[in-house]
């Protein structure tokens, strides 16, 4: 198994158009490749923002007709390359809300994995901005480890982030890289984006890649962009910063091993007993 690969982090402006969004998309992710990344990763919402609930319901496609995976599946088999979407909205039979699934994507176009967003977005947020994820989104029941050839990946999306459980637990698990696609507000990014994705690697001994959305979109939302690449001791490796583009990282799989030697809390997981209720 190979000790050092190279990850690229791709970084779109993604508005109500899917057909122009696919391609924006696709154009990012070949310049991922001709930059020699082996594992390719675009953010949360690959496919499509809309400016409310209805209309992101209605972009959501079956996965067997969904018109951004068939072309991204094309792409990935076309480059020979692994490529995460970061999400999709992906309509189940009969259902008044989607998924917002992640796909792992192998070389040959096959799905290698399916991750569907278990913590979902409903907040009011001190700008005014206010947030329905579960309007339009169903959450996901599990999270998911998924088999690379140099590595094991954990995937989970954006809002997760806020849930460290999630990631001990693929840490536990095996996951020696956590993916977290986003399209993170750009008044949550400036206070906690960097801080809690450095917190996720440090507290896991993993990689942490973080492909993002930047820019505005339809329904007055503005995305914070930065995508990131982390290493396991929480020094940041890549930032894409503002603006649409790509930024590539080397992945050395011997720093998981080492930061997990040298503070090995995330597995040390004893019972608390926490005190009880103060007398009111």
């Amino acid at each position: 198994m190979a000790q050092r690969f190279k990850v690229g982090l791709v970084q779109p402006n993604i508005w109500d158009d899917m057909d122009a969004n696919i391609a924006h998309v696709s154009a990012l992710v070949r310049k991922a490749k001709e930059a020699g990344a082996d594992l390719i990763a675009t953010p949360e919402n690959s496919g499509f923002m809309g400016a409310n609930a209805a209309a992101s319901v209605a972009a959501g496609r079956p996965e067997d007709s969904h018109p951004a995976l068939q072309a991204f599946r094309a792409l990935s088999k076309e480059l020979s390359s692994w490529l995460l979407v970061g999400s999709l909205a992906i309509k189940p039979e009969g259902a008044n809300r989607n998924f917002n699934r992640s796909y792992l994507l192998a070389p040959d176009g096959g799905i290698a994995a399916r991750y569907d967003k278990i913590h979902l977005f409903d907040v009011d947020l001190p700008s005014g901005e206010t947030y329905r994820e579960s309007n339009s989104i169903a959450p996901g029941a599990e999270g998911v480890l998924a088999p690379l050839p140099y590595a094991t990946l954990g995937m989970s999306i954006c809002y997760d982030l806020r849930f460290p459980g999630l990631y001990r637990g693929l840490a536990q698990a095996g996951a020696d890289i956590i993916s977290i696609p986003a399209a993170f507000t750009r008044t949550t990014g400036q206070a906690h984006w960097h801080v809690l994705l450095r917190a996720r690697a440090i507290e896991t001994g993993a990689f942490v890649i973080a492909p993002a959305m930047w820019g505005d979109h339809p329904g007055n939302r503005q995305t914070y962009g930065h995508s990131l690449v982390i290493d396991p001791w929480g020094r940041v490796l890549a930032d894409a910063g503002d603006g649409v583009g790509v930024v590539t990282a080397e992945i050395d799989l011997a720093q998981v091993a080492k930061a997990r030697g040298q503070i090995p809390a995330w597995r040390h997981d004893p019972a608390y007993t926490l005190p009880a209720r103060a007398a009111e």
